[in-house]
């Protein structure tokens, strides 16, 4: 089998001014961090493709149409699941003071934890304050399937990819600690930024050499690059697709290095009105998201 092939290199979802409609388009500057670009207010031009982002036969057209809106690459519909890896780099496990996995640690987020670029990351009331339950940035090369995949080998993994885009995998230590399973405190409604854009995989032919880096109200808090993973994209496909089907649209977030908040000291938590930006190499970019603590009524469970 060989590597999927896309008429696109670079994929971005928005709101178009010409039309106040959805459209998907490829940025007609090759170069700009779109990203970057909306925070600044600059104008974002995009060649419209014709399909859906799914759809390895979709074709870009000469349209050129005004970014007037950026959303997540792919609609929450599109993505169907949200498998991640935790403690996937060792720089990682050893400032948590946890031990290396011997295999992938899976956890599943739901797709309603899901944001764009420039939308809010939130924290709801249920995880104030936030001194004490710890919001955390995590930033993650995440991994698009493109076509459906079960018991693949390492040597045909990168053949089910579709794309690369980034992720914040959002974290609250204080329910994370407390328990073994991680879903939940990954998991909250509209905390986890994924994009700004698809990279498609022909343009990323070695996703083992992806620098990744995360900023907090302008200082760097993580600096690394996914050649440190313990599990590589090829490892984590085949081990995920083990009895199990990748379906087309299936995201992957695939773990972040070092530098995270909770075991900092003092520890570095989230707030509101601080600004969080992830930024990915090889054409992802920066994902920049404002964050807000929800203040409406909340009832919270006694534990």
């Amino acid at each position: 089998m060989a590597p999927l092939q896309t008429a696109w290199t670079r994929l971005i979802r928005f709101v178009a001014a010409e039309t106040s409609l959805i459209h998907i388009g490829q940025p007609v500057d090759r170069h700009l961090d779109v990203g970057l670009a909306v925070i600044k207010n600059q104008t974002i031009k995009a060649y419209e493709i014709v399909g859906s982002a799914l759809d390895i036969n979709a074709q870009v057209t000469n349209k050129v149409l005004t970014v007037k809106h950026l959303l997540p690459p792919l609609s929450r519909e599109e993505i169907g699941v949200v498998r991640c890896l935790g403690l996937n780099y060792a720089d990682h496990a050893a400032e948590a003071n946890m031990q290396k996995p011997t295999f992938p640690i899976l956890f599943y987020k739901p797709t309603t934890s899901l944001v764009g670029p420039g939308a809010p990351i939130t924290i709801p009331k249920a995880t104030q304050p936030v001194e004490k339950h710890l919001p955390d940035y995590e930033v993650e090369l995440t991994i698009v399937i493109g076509k459906a995949c079960k018991n693949v080998s390492e040597a045909d993994a990168l053949d089910y990819v579709l794309a690369y885009t980034g992720a914040n995998d959002i974290s609250f230590r204080f329910h994370q600690t407390a328990v073994s399973q991680w879903g939940f405190s990954k998991g909250f409604d509209d905390a986890t930024p994924i994009g700004p854009c698809l990279v498609s995989a022909a343009s990323i032919p070695d996703p083992q050499q992806v620098a990744l880096k995360t900023t907090v109200n302008g200082k760097v808090l993580q600096d690394g690059t996914t050649a440190d993973q313990l599990f590589n994209v090829r490892q984590t496909i085949a081990f995920l697709s083990q009895g199990t089907t990748l379906l087309p649209g299936s995201v992957i977030m695939t773990g972040t290095p070092k530098g995270v908040g909770f075991v900092k000291k003092p520890p570095v938590f989230l707030k509101h009105g601080d600004s969080v930006t992830v930024w990915l190499g090889n054409g992802i970019g920066s994902l920049v998201n404002p964050v807000i603590e929800e203040s409406a009524p909340a009832t919270t469970a006694k534990l």
